[in-house]
């Protein structure tokens, strides 16, 4: 009986962190090119099999029973979460320091206190100095940044003028090229706030080229469906109810259980 119990509530548990996650979600329903998160939830057929297939010992013993419980619970939980890189909508601002990828594979550069970012918010402003800067003050990189440590400099008075491959004009001097990249193991990005990724190695992105990456004066939505969140909102929250009342009818039966023992132990 108490088994079931640490079951219902460790399931639990799960929904409660999967509605994290669909909060966040509509929380950045209107932030710069956010991308979704989701998660997966495995099952008990599921994980069994995955642990089986990986077993050390052979199979149908007790030993590799006792392997298979020691290495995995029977409760629901999840298994992974991740970032899902479809492409937002494109919207037209008119402003000549926004700009939007048109690959959903494709990132920005920018020099953080953290160290070198990726990001595909391309909300972008100018410093009190004319350098090229996201919103929160970090400098846009351009291509040529590891050979000489310069950021994109744009004259006071000059009209920005950006091509489809990310060069930089000021009338017809080139300013400079944005350092666009891809990532070649994109799962291995992690989130860190302000629309910004960390990667593990410079090893792991390659630049971007010569291609139709960039488009300015617009900016890219967030991949966020409302409409799919809700549903899962709703759906979450309908299943810790349901586990909350399965929890309450275990807590009753062990109540009556002990109570049952305690009267026959007085008797």
């Amino acid at each position: 009986m108490q088994n079931g119990y640490y079951d219902v509530t460790g399931a639990m548990v799960t929904q409660f962190n999967r509605l994290n996650v669909i909060s966040n979600n509509l929380a950045n329903l209107n932030t710069t090119a956010f991308k979704r998160d989701d998660v997966v939830v495995g099952d008990f057929k599921r994980i069994f099999q995955e642990y089986k297939e990986e077993m050390p010992l052979r199979d149908n013993t007790k030993e590799a029973s006792k392997f298979v419980n020691a290495a995995m619970s029977r409760v629901p939980h999840i298994v992974e979460q991740y970032i899902k890189y479809e492409q937002g909508g494109i919207k037209n601002t008119g402003n000549a320091l926004d700009f939007a990828l048109k690959r959903d594979d494709a990132f920005f550069m920018v020099e953080t206190p953290n160290g070198i970012r990726l990001t595909q918010n391309g909300s972008f402003t100018l410093n009190n100095v004319g350098i090229l800067t996201t919103k929160e003050g970090y400098p846009v990189l351009p291509s040529t940044y590891f050979q000489n440590k310069q950021y994109i400099e744009v004259p006071e008075d000059g009209e920005l003028r950006v091509n489809q491959s990310g060069a930089l004009f000021v009338g017809d001097d080139e300013i400079g090229q944005m350092y666009l990249v891809k990532s070649d193991d994109i799962k291995s990005l992690t989130k860190e706030g302000e629309s910004l990724y960390a990667f593990k190695s410079t090893d792991e992105l390659t630049q971007l080229e010569n291609g139709d990456f960039v488009a300015q004066g617009f900016l890219e939505t967030s991949n966020i469906n409302p409409v799919s969140e809700m549903v899962g909102l709703i759906e979450t929250n309908r299943l810790v109810e349901m586990y909350q009342k399965v929890m309450k009818s275990h807590m009753n039966d062990l109540n009556s259980d002990a109570i049952s023992k305690l009267a026959s132990t007085k008797a």
